[in-house]
Formats: C-alpha cells, structure tokens, sequence
C-alpha cells in the first residue's frame, strides 16, 4: 500500500498567517518531524505492508515546464468553485495563487504513487475530487476516496489540532490520553466513540441509548477513556492511568534536564522539548500559548536564564519541570 508523504507541500502552508493550523515549515523542520509522525503511524498501520513515498521524490524533480502542463489540465472556474474560495471572492478576500497550486499538488500525488483510493476529512473532499480529474488527464483511472467527519477537539468547538492545543496524541503516555480523554465535553462523547475509537456498532448503539436514558456521562466517558488507552497502549496496566477509586492518575510535571545559560524563551522551549522548532515556539507565543513560572510569554525572543524548578507550560497539558545540569 503506498503512502505519500507530504514533505513537499507541508512547506506551504499558509503564508497569509490566517491559519494557525497550517503554519508554513521549513525543510529541516519536516525533516524532524517525519520520524515522530511515522512512528505514531505505525500504531495504526501495518508497516510491513505500507510504502511510504516522499513529494519530494517527484516535486523536486519538476520543472516550470511540469508545472505548466499541470495547471493547464485544470481551470480558474473550476478551482473557484471550492467552497472556501467561493466565499472568500464574494466577501472581497484574497485568494492567493499559492493556493490555487496546492490542490493540483496534492492531486499529482495521485498520479504519482498510481493512486487507488485516497483517504481525507470532509474539508478535503474538493481536493480529493480534484486528485481523479488530474489522473483522468494523465491516463489513468480515477481513484476511489472515503472521507471522514473532522473530529473537534478537548474544546468541543474548533477541530482537534495540535497547533490548537485541544488535541490527544497517540503517542502520548497512558495517564495523560486518559485524563485528556475524561476532559471530552459530554455532548461529544458518542462521536468520539464513533470517530476515534474501534467499537463496534451494537456496542455503540448501547452506550448511546445509555446516555439518551440518563447513565452518568462520567461513567461513559470512563469506558472511552478506557477504549483510548487499550487502542494506542494495549499492555498498559490500568495503574498506569487508572487510580484504585476509579479516577485518572494525576501526574505532575515531567522533570527535563536541560543545560545552564542564558538563552532565548524559543530555544529554552525547544531544549526543553516542548516544540519541535523555534518557530513553533514563537507562533505559540504569538497565540499567548506559553508560560514560564505561570507568566504568559509575550515574546519567544527574549532571554531567560533556566533555573532548577523553572516550569514551563505549553496550552493546558503539556507542562515540564527544569532540572538544570
């Protein structure tokens, strides 16, 4: 089964600076970042049978001339009949030509890993539609696409993101997808249910009717919570995350051992292993996202000397204690 990577695109994003969920990255930044999403990949995936296949094999190779070719197999019509870009030319809001390539990339994916099937959000289905007529233009069949429901996060209103802070991640130790898990808001326990989890229907059906006839939420949620962690963490021993009466295991900062001396607030994130780059760091605290000794960082820029103890925070959940060497 191939699998494209998007370390091409992902140096997009969006330049306009308008969405925090699509930030634009550098190279060296997707780079660091592949080996950490393959990982939680392999979690779902069965690697053994998976071929993973980088943009970069493809997109590094084509020429204006390519590009071209690519974009004269698609019209401006067409393209502004994406929703979005709909709305945006009505209301007198720019759209960038940036972001009138991107779905013909995205497309030329398909074309390039001989695509049979593409996967994607609902907020996807444009490009994913766009990813057929493109294959068609080169000769080949269209592929089949399956859309999901975008998943909203620990919020309950803006969509589950990382850049958003309102995320579980996979990855994440046992205790901590369980607390974040019993933090879901009750209206949207069944859909995390249906969305994330690998019940079955009967089953789902069950705890439903169970919420609809007045079962304490709390007592559903614990059984997501309880699904979450076997899914992603099957030999973890319910002490791990489970307290004896029931409740989540509560546990403080993690302690990082980070080098003395001055440096910026971004590096000192960085070191500290709450970003994965200085410019993370920075748009974080564009969005008052980070703390230092619960004070708010207004600028990743400035200089701070780490001390023993020092905590830094990043959202509500990621949080780590300074031990300085």
């Amino acid at each position: 089964m191939p699998a494209a990577w998007p370390d091409w695109t992902a140096r997009i994003g969006d330049p306009s600076g308008q969405n925090v969920t699509r930030p634009q990255l550098t190279k060296e930044e997707v780079t660091a970042a592949a080996t950490t999403y393959l990982d939680q990949a392999w979690k779902i995936l069965d690697e053994g049978e998976t071929e993973v296949r980088l943009q970069s094999e493809w997109f590094d190779k084509m020429h204006l001339e390519n590009v071209v070719q690519l974009t004269s197999r698609y019209t401006v019509a067409r393209m502004l009949a994406r929703e979005d870009f709909a709305k945006r030319t009505k209301d007198g809001r720019p759209v960038g030509m940036h972001e009138l390539l991107y779905p013909l990339l995205q497309a030329y994916d398909s074309v390039a890993v001989k695509s049979d099937l593409e996967l994607g959000g609902t907020d996807q289905t444009f490009n994913l539609l766009v990813g057929r007529d493109i294959q068609e233009a080169y000769g080949q069949p269209p592929q089949d696409i399956q859309t999901m429901p975008l998943l909203e996060g620990l919020d309950g209103v803006q969509k589950m993101s990382k850049s958003l802070d309102n995320y579980i991640g996979i990855d994440e130790p046992p205790a901590v997808i369980y607390r974040k898990a019993m933090s879901v808001p009750d209206q949207l326990i069944a859909r995390y249910l249906q969305l994330v989890t690998d019940i079955p229907p009967d089953q789902l059906a069950a705890e439903e009717r169970a919420l609809q006839q007045g079962e304490n939420p709390r007592d559903v949620k614990q059984r997501l919570a309880e699904r979450l962690v076997r899914q992603f963490h099957p030999n973890a021993a319910p002490s791990e995350y489970r307290g004896e009466s029931g409740g989540f295991v509560t546990a403080g900062p993690a302690t990082v051992e980070v080098a003395a001396g001055p440096r910026s607030i971004a590096q000192l994130f960085l070191d500290a292993g709450l970003v994965t780059s200085k410019s993370e760091a920075r748009r974080l605290a564009g969005q008052k996202g980070l703390t230092v000794n619960g004070q708010v960082v207004n600028s990743a820029e400035d200089k701070v000397e780490p001390t023993e103890g020092m905590v830094l925070q990043r959202g509500l959940h990621r949080v780590a204690r300074l031990r300085v060497r």
